[in-house]
């Protein structure tokens, strides 16, 4: 597991967010990680230590002095830890971080941590879109310290917007992210390397659309790899509900074939590599109703014309790129991708097969073959993000030789 063994320092400060942190430490723990908790006076008007404490098998502090007279060394916590985290951390907690007003447990052992610094804020909407707090999150990563940035949905005041703390799974999922980069060799740094991944959604009338059942799984994890060797990473994503946070990805989410097309050719020719893993329509319908199409008679028309080929126009403009395929095949399977790997100019292309049970569109797991235009490998059947790890391998092998 990569966060066994590791410690991780959580400061709660003041915000109802903080019950949350109970789901969190439980995460962590079941992964391995040793927990300490400590908190803001505040804090505990919405979490009892005495939770915190049980689930983290550790006292939880949230003075500098115990009742027994027992002073809490806050230089020991911060040089105890291998990360530490501020969640919920409240406007009032930022900005005591970002300009040095230590007036309580945490923020002290904030500013003697020498470990990376995550933060996740938690507040109502027009508080975290005031300049004040943009100015101060920007502040922090300045300071080197890791945003994870809050959540849109329902908040404590009823408002509907951005400001929710991440949920528990994304903080952990981030810092396991974290660790997992930390052990990778960087053989991607300073690469840039550009991704598409999901479905593209070509729309009939206003509420009806041409689509596929791609879930952007594969190209998300490929993003998450290629951050985690170093590598600048620019992910264009059709419609899908995964989500990615690290420092190294920059993410722009499209609808169409047309708007993927855009975005890519925006940034193509400045990067180093290129891996086309998105399910892009090749059809969109001529034109696009105006009004919902009502169900008058038995059957309905629609004349398709056919989307630009984002996937050979790339191989058509490659100058310096290494460019990668994806194919997704039911018959003449190596054949049709080695057809492809030629007719478009590409370096290195991976087959899917819908024809392999835990294989395609939807599922957790893949299994591939890659062809090069000098060899063939086939893998087994692995979760996505193995899978990943594989297809970067290989590209590493290409363009290091």
């Amino acid at each position: 597991m990569i966060l066994e063994g590791k410690k991780i320092l959580i400061g709660i400060s003041g915000g109802i967010a903080a019950y949350k942190i109970n789901y969190l430490i439980r995460d962590l723990i079941k992964k391995g990680a040793e927990v300490q908790v400590l908190m803001t006076p505040s804090a505990e008007n919405f979490v009892s230590k005495l939770t915190l404490s049980t689930l983290s098998k550790k006292p939880v502090y949230s003075d500098f002095y115990s009742k027994d007279g027992t002073w809490n060394n806050h230089v020991e916590f911060a040089l105890w830890a291998d990360l530490m985290l501020i969640a919920p951390c409240t406007a009032n907690t930022l900005g005591k971080m970002v300009h040095g007003i230590c007036d309580n447990l945490v923020i002290a052992t904030y500013m003697s941590a020498k470990c990376p610094v995550f933060i996740a804020p938690a507040m109502d909407l027009d508080m975290y879109q005031h300049p004040s707090t943009k100015q101060n999150l920007e502040l922090a990563e300045d300071f080197g310290h890791i945003i994870i940035p809050a959540e849109s949905g329902e908040l404590a005041s009823g408002l509907i917007g951005q400001g929710r703390m991440a949920e528990p799974e994304t903080i952990a999922n981030t810092i396991e992210s974290f660790f997992n980069s930390s052990q990778k060799t960087k053989n991607l740094t300073g690469k840039t390397v550009l991704i598409t991944a999901g479905p593209t959604y070509e729309a009939i009338d206003p509420v009806r659309f041409i689509g596929n059942h791609s879930s952007g799984k594969m190209g998300f994890s490929i993003a998450q790899e290629a951050a985690n060797r170093g590598a600048k990473v620019i992910l264009i994503s059709g419609p899908s509900s995964q989500q990615i946070h690290h420092q190294n990805i920059e993410i722009h989410r499209v609808t169409s074939a047309k708007e993927m097309y855009e975005q890519v050719f925006n940034y193509y020719e400045n990067v180093d590599i290129a891996i086309a893993s998105a399910a892009v329509a090749d059809y969109a319908p001529k034109e696009i109703a105006k009004e919902k199409i009502k169900k008058n008679d038995d059957s309905l028309t629609i004349e398709l014309v056919k989307n630009p080929d984002i996937l050979k126009t790339m191989g058509d403009k490659k100058d310096k790129q290494f460019l990668v395929g994806f194919a997704l095949e039911t018959q003449n399977e190596e054949e049709n991708a080695k057809g492809k790997l030629q007719k478009k100019n590409l370096d290195m292309i991976v087959l899917n097969s819908l024809r392999e049970e835990g294989a395609g569109f939807k599922n957790d797991t893949n299994k591939i073959k890659i062809f090069t235009k000098t060899e063939m490998k086939e893998f087994t059947l692995k979760s996505k993000d193995e899978v990943a790890t594989d297809i970067l391998n290989c590209i590493e092998e290409q363009i290091l030789k």
